[in-house]
């Protein structure tokens, strides 16, 4: 009879710890138990980023769609990821041009798609040094305009000019060769009021412009994430 009452006691205890558990897994979302996957997949995104990638990703303004049909390309942002004291952060030129967490970066981007790219010999070109230099010439654009008109002086600054010369006065490296604006098809009607609202009549044709699907398809890059 004791043995009995102590088996029915155990079988009992361990019911009720099971359920004890199941409801805690329920009720608190940030249970070790539940959240492991999710914890696992950003941990598994953040290892295979490193210093210095280039980020591409589309947005949804009107200058955006117009970007995109001018170039004929699915992106239209880009940014430079850069590991600070420990954080990932996306340099890009916004309005203002800042830092932003990488998390958070991605979020802005449609369907939370992105791309990411790395120099093809980054571990031997992108040394510590190196890499500070980039980062040093960075804090010059920190908090300037974005450049809503697409003018290659510093005076202010779009997407893919941060990332250009970033890496051409950090690094000494020209991703792309630069184009002309009168390269891109200027004729789709979304891009020709984007482009009346900004020039008028007064159509800066030749002036030197690099856009985010240069960079996407220079030869010395290689994709390194791709969500799409």
């Amino acid at each position: 009879m004791k043995k009995s009452k102590y088996l029915f006691i155990g079988i009992t205890f361990l019911l009720s710890f099971g359920c004890a558990l199941f409801v805690a897994m329920k009720v608190f979302p940030n249970n070790p138990f539940s959240s492991q996957a999710k914890n696992k997949g950003e941990t598994s995104v953040l290892n295979k980023i490193q210093d210095g990638d280039i980020i591409f990703q589309t947005s949804e303004s009107n200058q955006c769609e117009a970007v995109r049909i001018a170039t004929n390309s699915k992106f239209s942002h880009c940014g430079l990821i850069y590991n600070i004291n420990g954080n990932w952060f996306v340099f890009e030129a916004v309005q203002p041009v800042k830092l932003t967490r990488f998390e958070d970066w991605i979020n802005h981007g449609k369907d939370h798609k992105y791309v990411v790219k790395r120099l093809k010999n980054a571990d031997a070109i992108l040394t510590p040094a190196i890499l500070q230099k980039m980062k040093d010439y960075s804090q010059k654009f920190m908090g300037k305009e974005y450049d809503a008109y697409f003018d290659w002086s510093d005076t202010r600054i779009y997407c893919s000019e941060l990332v250009w010369k970033i890496y051409k006065n950090g690094a000494n490296i020209e991703l792309s060769k630069l184009k002309q604006l009168k390269d891109f098809n200027l004729t789709d009607p979304r891009v020709q009021k984007i482009v009346k609202e900004r020039y008028g009549n007064d159509i800066p044709l030749e002036e030197k412009v690099v856009a985010p699907v240069d960079l996407v398809d220079s030869d010395l890059l290689k994709t390194v994430i791709d969500t799409y």
